[in-house]
């Protein structure tokens, strides 16, 4: 592939330099690198590496699926051109993967579950690309297609984002005259319109499910599924709906992103890497008045080149299991060799001519690169703050775990963290992926092991009159025996459960700093349950900071310091270097500060907790005013009041 930055333009985009020219060299340059991975009809595309969890089969109808997605943006974009053939090459995979004699054929929707999520991708682009694929296709071809889609119709869907699948499919079936159940498109519309949330966010089932699902599928097909169901009067009526949340979603999205052009690195499925950059072009292709198409282009440009600067795709041109380059234990139990190439959402732009608004309007900064900001984003319970010095945006966590207000579940290190950044990511390897360490509060017991947080209660998120966000959650500290059985799919695991004191957790956010109050209470256990531990050493863990060595030299491209201050009740500090414990470097520091003895019930510890692109001149300083008023001040002077909550069962 020809350098991209040769092709760079910052008359149109200053921030990227990246233009609709180098979206289409990157797609061009992935489809072509697919090609030799290809079984000789095409149906299959299997890349390089283990076989995924799901086995070589649905690997190789991945491999097709999700780089059909990145051939019919290109092509639905350019209005049908196609110097590449992408069309006839795609036509004769569809052929011989739906023929059902033919030794190449896919796995089918009744033999494996993931061949739903994957029927999706060729329903979607079938409606995109119809003029010059669908409607070309030989009838037997299209009525291979249209049988090998049919189990969709009836079939049992995951309530989570994989029911969009059916819809998206069934509509499909139904705009070619194919059959279909009205029934399973209008229940799953009624399941889906339980997973709004507030703000325009989804969350991704029943569950407090926060993640990148959120924009690149919950944000993405309720669009095209009005596209494709144009005029029912059922689409037509929601599409305003389905406008609104979008609109008022990306208001939070862009804020989300950081001047480097990462993501958050938080939630399942990361390695799909680009694909988070999907839900700016859905807002583009909605025509939204917000954000703007400049500032929408400069958010999905900023992602997909951060990833294209640091090695992915790979020298071959192949999208490994990793985030940069490759890393295979950011994989999930249902990753495989072809699963990072849902990254094709990411390229979801192309499908809009080269004169739309979003690719010719001026780059607009994002909003960090405007000015430094606090987002409270309640849906997610996320306090949002970033920096525009070193373009960090950083999220503390009072509201996302995967799971539900009272549960007793192993912490996932995607979810249940309380802090996630665009700059640093959370243990994923090694011990502390299971055994809280980084971004936690936590109680050790009496080996060592700390407890877990999942399940916990909000107890509040508030903007103070200063900008200061404010945020709190209780939990019961808990332990949990879950063994290594069953898949990991990036959730909490249940297990035998061991039941410690309450904890309860104040955070107060400014800038690069966040003050946590901690309070641990005595805890009550049901009779027919192992006696309570009754406390333990109290460990806060800090920003995990990328580093190239386990001294501490900056990762190459990174610079950045992560510090905790112990303030009252905590005499023990230090830093721990983690080995291979993050996909963003080979060493991870973590800051911890600790008490050296059991925790004390009752008493308010305090610990201030840095993430910036420099050493802090100054940290803030915590007082009290009686048991209930905590003041903060900040290094910038400001003074702020919290009125911390009382203990469980005491009056409020």
């Amino acid at each position: 592939m020809r350098p991209l930055r040769e092709l760079d333009d910052l008359r149109l985009s200053p921030h990227t330099g990246w233009t609709r020219q180098h979206w289409a060299a990157l797609a061009d340059h992935l489809l072509l690198s697919a090609r030799p991975h290809a079984s000789p009809s095409h149906a299959r595309i299997t890349f390089p590496g283990p076989p995924g969890g799901y086995g070589t089969d649905v690997d190789g109808l991945e491999g097709f699926a999700r780089t059909f997605l990145a051939a019919g943006f290109r092509v639905a974009g350019e209005g049908g051109r196609d110097p590449l053939g992408l069309m006839d090459w795609y036509a004769q995979g569809l052929a011989t993967g739906t023929d059902p004699r033919s030794p190449e054929r896919w796995v089918r929707l009744d033999e494996h579950g993931q061949a739903k999520v994957e029927a999706a991708s060729l329903a979607l682009v079938l409606h995109l690309t119809r003029p010059w694929l669908w409607d070309r296709l030989d009838p037997l071809v299209q009525e291979q297609v249209v049988d090998y889609l049919a189990p969709a119709i009836g079939s049992d869907y995951p309530p989570i984002n994989w029911v969009w699948f059916q819809i998206v499919v069934e509509q499909f079936l139904a705009s070619v005259g194919g059959p279909y159940a009205r029934e399973d498109i209008e229940r799953g519309l009624a399941l889906t319109d339980g997973f709004a949330r507030q703000d325009g966010w989804y969350a991704d089932g029943a569950e407090r499910a926060y993640d990148h699902y959120a924009g690149w599928a919950l944000q993405f097909y309720p669009l095209m599924w009005a596209e494709m169901a144009a005029g029912d009067p059922a689409a037509d009526s929601r599409l305003p709906l389905y406008r609104q949340r979008l609109e008022r979603y990306l208001h939070d999205a862009v804020h989300l992103v950081g001047a480097d052009g990462s993501p958050l690195v938080q939630g399942r499925s990361l390695t799909y890497r680009f694909a988070a950059a999907t839900p700016f072009w859905a807002g583009a292709r909605a025509g939204l008045a917000t954000p703007a198409p400049g500032l929408l282009r400069r958010a999905a440009s900023g992602v997909a080149r951060h990833f294209v600067d640091r090695g992915a795709p790979d020298e071959h041109g192949i999208l490994t299991l990793g985030w940069h380059r490759a890393w295979p234990p950011i994989a999930q139990s249902y990753s495989g060799p072809g699963s990072p190439y849902w990254a094709a959402k990411g390229l979801f732009g192309l499908s809009l001519p080269a004169d739309h608004p979003v690719w010719t309007a001026v780059e607009e900064p994002l909003p960090v690169e405007r000015e430094d900001f606090h987002l409270l984003a309640r849906a997610p319970g996320w306090l949002v703050s970033g920096t525009r010095a070193d373009g960090i945006v950083r999220v503390v966590n009072h509201g996302t775990d995967h799971s539900h207000p009272g549960t007793h579940l192993t912490d996932s290190p995607l979810y249940a963290r309380l802090g996630y950044s665009t700059a640093t990511s959370p243990l994923l390897a090694g011990p502390h992926a299971a055994d809280p360490f980084d971004q936690s509060v936590a109680v050790l017991d009496e080996q060592g092991l700390a407890s877990h947080r999942t399940g916990f209660e909000t107890l509040l998120l508030d903007r103070l009159p200063s900008g200061t966000l404010a945020g709190a959650s209780r939990w019961q500290a808990h332990w949990v025996a879950s063994g290594d059985g069953g898949p990991d799919h990036g959730y909490g695991r249940s297990g035998s459960v061991r039941l410690g004191p309450w904890i309860d957790l104040v955070s107060a956010v400014r800038g690069t700093w966040e003050v946590r109050l901690i309070r641990l209470s005595p805890g009550a256990v049901p009779e027919d349950a192992p006696a309570p531990s009754d406390g333990g050493r109290l460990r806060v863990g800090g920003w995990p900071l990328p580093s190239a060595t386990a001294a501490g030299n900056a990762a190459p491209g990174q610079d950045g310091c992560s510090r905790v201050v112990a303030g009252a009740g905590f005499d023990r500090s230090g830093s721990t270097p983690v080995r291979d414990g993050s996909p963003l470097a080979p060493w991870t520091l973590v800051p911890w500060c600790a008490t050296s003895g059991p925790a004390r019930t009752g008493t308010w510890y305090t610990a201030a907790l840095h993430l910036g692109g420099r050493p802090p001149a100054a940290s803030p300083a915590v007082s009290w005013d009686g048991p209930a008023l905590a003041h903060v001040t900040w290094p910038d002077g400001t003074r702020d009041t919290l009125a911390v909550p009382a203990a469980p069962g005491e009056p409020r």
